[in-house]
């Protein structure tokens, strides 16, 4: 069996690969096993040798290569080709998928169901959910589910040490509108995300303000869901142009100027939603002209500037690199410009910093030991360099990194660089702060 339309992986793309192996140093995978197929080179073989009718699509080999690659996009930042691997990688799993959707488990199939189809295309259902994990985390209910082995018995113990603190209060889009202080120089459309605005509240919430203090007005209309990535990633391309198309028409109608993301592994999606609809003649111009104005909230606020005032933080920090804001969207000196401005901090460059960390979505709950391996690998190059805080830009990322900390007793915070941000300006004049209250919704 060889793929089948829709959704097959582009000829022109895989042919450009001249088999150079400038990529397999930079790959997490390889850099782990040494084997030449868990490489991009080798993958984009295999990926050749299946449109070619050499390989078969649903050959065990083929498809745990598809699984074991974490989209990382390393190999693209340096191919000399030009290699696009992510429009190779996405519909391969997309033709896994739709092969062998039926042969898996009945409990392998529920769970997407119920997580793809239902949880991140409902932003209700999802606070629901998180609700409860928040409840059940305050009872103290999932320290006893662990200690009693009951996490054991449900085979839910490593997916438990990777669920994040749920915030107290979520941060909800529900078309509000914040003004921005001094002159006036864009309108912000404010992605609220998805386990962002549930987990990560506070860090929307810092989003804002540093927007707020960019001289930008923000909105968060209520049209706006999940951007697909997770879906995509997954090899659910049909559910991710679902959601891609709520987000481009809520844009749309919001006549903001920029789409602001705070999440890499979302703003690279949104970024390629016209790869994602190029086959789709009603949507494909729309895509386009949305990720034309999709900026992460990092490469905003360092191209339009923030205003004196950051009071100093005597801290030693050290920043982890999201694959997908470094080597997706090409964005390494945003980051450390933003940080190099805050007085007193000290930034201390790990090893490896834009090595893949092993999250990459729903990675380490689909390839647990490899994602461990590279936790650990993180980990490791994080205590090398002795920070109190790592700071980041991924929320995935962000709970990966902290629960290999956690294992390794290490008590290092993980923090969003626009955290960093509004900390300094707070400590310069706490009582200019604005409540957080007014930028948020209650649940």
């Amino acid at each position: 069996m060889s793929f089948t339309a829709p959704d097959i992986p582009p000829a022109d793309v895989f042919n450009r690969c001249v088999r150079c192996g400038l990529c397999l140093p930079t790959c997490p995978t390889y850099v782990e096993t040494l084997v030449e197929t868990s490489g991009p080179r080798g993958r984009i073989a295999l990926i050749k040798a299946v449109a070619e009718g050499r390989l078969e699509l649903t050959s065990p080999g083929f498809v745990h290569q598809m699984s074991e690659c974490l989209d990382c996009r390393a190999c693209e930042a340096v191919c000399p080709s030009g290699v696009e691997y992510g429009r190779l990688l996405e519909p391969a799993r997309t033709q896994v998928q739709r092969a062998t959707a039926a042969r898996q488990p009945w409990h392998v199939r529920a769970l997407r169901w119920f997580l793809l189809d239902r949880v991140f295309s409902n932003m209700a259902l999802l606070r629901f959910v998180a609700t409860l994990l928040r409840v059940s985390q305050k009872l103290g209910l999932q320290s006893f589910a662990r200690t009693t082995g009951l996490l054991r018995l449900l085979q839910l113990e490593e997916s438990e040490k990777l669920s994040p603190r749920i915030s107290d209060r979520f941060f909800v889009a529900r078309d509000q509108r914040w003004t921005a202080e001094g002159k006036r120089k864009a309108t912000a459309f404010m992605h609220a995300g998805c386990v962002m605005h549930v987990a990560f509240a506070n860090v929307d919430e810092a989003t804002v303000r540093m927007l707020q203090k960019a001289g930008c007005d923000v909105i968060a209309p209520s049209g706006q869901g999940c951007c697909g990535a997770i879906n995509i990633h997954a090899g659910e391309m049909d559910r991710g142009r679902e959601l891609a198309k709520r987000n481009i028409a809520a844009f749309e109608r919001s006549d903001a100027d920029v789409y602001i993301i705070n999440a890499a592994g979302c703003g690279s999606t949104l970024k390629e939603y016209g790869h994602l609809f190029s086959e789709d003649p009603e949507w494909a111009e729309r895509a386009v002209a949305f990720s034309a104005r999709v900026r992460d909230v990092t490469e905003w606020l360092d191209e339009i500037g923030l205003p004196p005032g950051m009071g100093a933080l005597e801290r030693t920090v050290t920043y982890q690199d999201p694959c997908h804001l470094v080597h997706a969207q090409r964005i390494a000196g945003a980051p450390r410009r933003l940080l190099a401005k805050i007085p007193g901090l000290r930034l201390r460059e790990m090893p490896e910093s834009s090595l893949c960390c092993g999250s990459a979505g729903i990675y380490n709950l689909t390839q647990p030991e490899m994602a461990e391996r590279l936790q650990k690998r993180k980990v490791a190059n994080i205590m090398r360099v002795t920070p109190e805080i790592v700071v980041t830009a991924n929320p995935g990322c962000a709970m990966q990194m902290a629960a290999g900390l956690r294992a390794a007793g290490a008590e290092i915070t993980i923090k969003h660089v626009v955290e960093m941000l509004d900390e300094a300006y707070a400590a310069y004049s706490p009582a200019m702060r604005p409540e957080p209250a007014s930028a948020s919704s209650s649940v």
